[in-house]
């Protein structure tokens, strides 16, 4: 059972504690193991007898890239290199005093090496702290008051908690704000879709002084008063609301029950190589590490032994909402930096999350006393095909040559609120990284008067508002193309003038513009625009031209925010598509360490790149913005359909050839498919004239 506040307040701190361990890691890289979180934990704990602390994070702190790059470049020529130091972050608040404090910890030496407080800054939010401030709000004199107004039973009332966004440049009490919803009123089931009922109030509260700070009614009116309190109902709002159900038992209208199954099998077992976190599959070598706030993280990832990229993550991600009136405009969530990916990631199932032949990756997770637990399989890693690889028939004897296509894939699912997220990486076998991500769940709903529009969303249900949004990723890509020492490019492919040369018009070329200091730039699909990665120290000798890889940039809308308004400063990184920054240890997160209740003083990308430092021929970090506006449909309602977004980093003029051309032919024999009308394996060649 997980602690509350009042529980660490309670206990003993300081006994006679666990026994020292030895980590058993046996790569710098590795998670940290249940054992190593909590011996981390106690050391921390250890050092402070007179006081209670209630621990927010304990991760794996990466060595600094002067001693890990060596390391990685002797381990791949074969030598047993000496470990870098096994360090451990730790952020916690110190009861008593309510200092948030973050040490590291060195477990090789048994030792803190570094502690100190955070000032002017909020920890992300965890469970414990959420759950404990709900049932402290429900028992509130204040909710007692809501409940009374609104005319209607509190058991059926469902909070929603918010991270409190920023309306003010002020650093204010940490708090949260709850947008209250209500089960279908004639069932009151656990598992009912609340966000079809939702009510016109909302409530924050002071988590530190455990107190409700406001209670705010929200306006409900349409396109003529949207600006006007008190339109609608206080006394059950909600009358006019229909079910939105999800869950078949609770729905009035059956499944389909056409649909045959579709079995993914692997007879000889699957082609990829788990030793640890190393995973080898198709000329790829890489490590797949695993945080509290990132997720997923692509280390050291090679491709026939030649180095690609040291470290591939995503950086933040960032949710804020079009509706400006209060409450609802505290809307403004960052998913990754206020709760975190790893954090909210799924335990995934066989079939279900996840089809074929699956490997499993667990992780270790912190509670607020310091004790570890094992959550399991949030990564899936399997094998997938994907269509024809590449294809050609020659036209004067017919013969064709076909090959298929199968990817590597990477998968989490998260779930923040009422957002559901699934991010995959797919390996390809042409040396190509893919980043998919969905974005499914629940919209997030407001109230609306009955028979009225607004232009801030769309109505999805009887008094249900679909608030408009925007979703913002940002992936960091830290390159290391055939080394350290690369320069990012902006290619754009530009109509030529006529000339004596060009005296048909039709001719076009691309235009090339190194990016020589810290900046950004902006996707531009009317020119073509991409961005290459290049190594200036190795040339190809057939293109005669830097190795490079390639990154196209979605080419998403970005922040529709004022400029001048608060939330634009607290994530700047939603500004431009493409942030180019000098390489330092501590710079991981584009809209700065501590995002919570953040008021533009958070530092990130935006201020990195005001070094103007230079990033040609350097150790360098690419950053990519995209995503998507998100104007709800009535289609994304009772839940919303897979919204897919692929980016793509592929090789350009980095091998002497298409990398795939030895992925053997497509045949019968092979991959034995099947004639409906027959449902026998046909046991001619799929590839005419191959004689497969």
């Amino acid at each position: 059972m997980v602690p509350s506040i009042s529980d660490i307040l309670r206990e003993t701190v300081l006994g006679p504690g666990p026994k020292p361990i030895k980590p058993t890691a046996i790569h710098p890289l590795d998670g940290l193991s249940v054992a190593e979180v909590e011996r981390a934990c106690e050391i921390a704990k250890n050092n402070r007898p007179d006081q209670h602390i209630w621990i927010k994070l304990c991760t794996l702190r990466e060595p600094p890239k002067a001693l890990l790059a060596p390391y990685l470049e002797a381990e791949r020529r074969g030598e047993e290199p000496t470990r870098p130091p096994r360090e451990v972050d730790i952020l916690f608040f110190i009861l008593e005093t309510r200092d948030l404090v973050e040490v590291i910890v060195d477990l090789d030496a048994e030792r803190e090496v570094k502690s100190f407080v955070v000032k002017t800054h909020h920890a992300p939010l965890d469970r414990v702290e959420l759950n404990e401030a709900k049932a402290a709000m429900l028992e509130s004199p204040e909710f007692a008051q809501v409940v009374k107004e609104l005319a209607i039973p509190a058991e059926i009332i469902v909070p929603q908690g918010w991270p409190y966004g920023a309306d003010d440049a002020v650093d204010h009490p940490r708090r949260i704000f709850y947008i209250l919803y209500t089960r279908d009123p004639k069932t009151n089931h656990p598992d009912s879709n609340h966000y079809a009922f939702p009510l016109p109030v909302t409530i924050s509260w002071d988590i530190w002084g455990k107190k409700v700070t406001s209670v705010d009614w929200c306006y409900t009116g349409g396109e003529k008063d949207s600006f006007v309190k008190g339109t609608g109902p206080k006394q059950n709002p909600t009358a006019g609301c229909q079910p939105g159900e999800i869950l078949p038992e609770l729905r009035t209208n059956k499944v389909r029950d056409d649909l045959k199954p579709l079995h993914v099998t692997q007879p000889e077992g699957v082609s990829f190589k788990v030793t640890g976190q190393l995973l080898e599959w198709q000329k790829w070598r890489f490590r797949l590490g695993f945080n509290y706030r990132e997720g997923p993280v692509l280390h050291d990832v090679t491709y026939d032994g030649r180095p690609i990229f040291y470290r591939i993550s995503l950086s933040e991600m960032h949710v804020p909402y079009a509706d400006p009136r209060p409450l609802l405009n505290m809307r403004q969530v960052f998913d990754f930096g206020d709760v975190g990916l790893g954090r909210s990631a799924n335990s995934l199932e066989n079939g279900c999350d996840c089809l074929g032949v699956m490997h499993y990756m667990d992780t270790a997770e912190v509670d607020p006393s310091g004790n570890g637990r094992l959550v399991k399989n949030v990564v899936c890693i399997h094998e997938q095909d994907n269509g024809l690889l590449w294809k050609h028939t020659n036209a004067p004897t017919g013969r064709a040559a076909v090959t298929r296509q199968r990817l590597l894939v990477l998968q989490t699912i998260i779930t923040v609120g009422n957002y559901d997220y699934i991010f995959a990486w797919h390996f390809d076998q042409a040396g190509a990284i893919h980043l998919e991500s969905r974005a499914t769940g629940i919209l997030s709903t407001g109230p609306i008067d009955l028979g009225k529009k607004s232009i801030y969303g769309t109505v999805v249900s009887p008094g249900v508002l679909g608030t408009s949004h925007q979703h913002f990723i940002n992936i960091r890509i830290d390159p290391s193309i055939d080394g350290h020492k690369n320069t990012v490019v902006q290619e754009d492919v530009v109509r030529l003038p006529y000339s004596e040369e060009n005296s048909s018009g039709i001719g076009f070329a691309v235009e090339s513009t190194p990016i020589t200091k810290s900046g950004f730039a902006d996707a531009d699909p009317l020119n073509g625009r991409s961005f290459k990665i290049i190594n200036p120290n190795v040339i190809n000798p057939i293109s005669m031209t830097p190795v490079s890889y390639k990154l196209v940039p979605h080419p998403s809308q970005l922040r529709l925010a004022h400029p001048d308004a608060l939330i634009t400063s607290r994530a700047p990184f939603t500004q431009h598509h493409i942030w180019v920054t000098k390489y330092a240890d501590d710079e991981v997160f584009c809209a700065g360490q501590y995002t919570n209740q953040s008021y533009g003083k958070a530092g990130g990308v935006k201020e990195w790149t005001e070094r103007g430092d230079n990033v040609e021929n350097e150790d360098l970090v690419l950053w990519h913005t995209f995503g998507l506006t998100h104007v709800p449909r009535v289609e994304d309602f009772p839940v919303m359909p897979v919204e897919t977004h692929t980016i793509t980093l592929k090789p350009c003029n980095f091998f002497t050839e298409n990398p795939a051309i030895d992925v053997p032919l497509s045949n019968q024999s092979f991959n034995k498919s099947t004639t409906v009308d027959t449902g026998s394996v046909e046991a001619n060649p799929c590839c005419a004239g191959n004689g497969l």
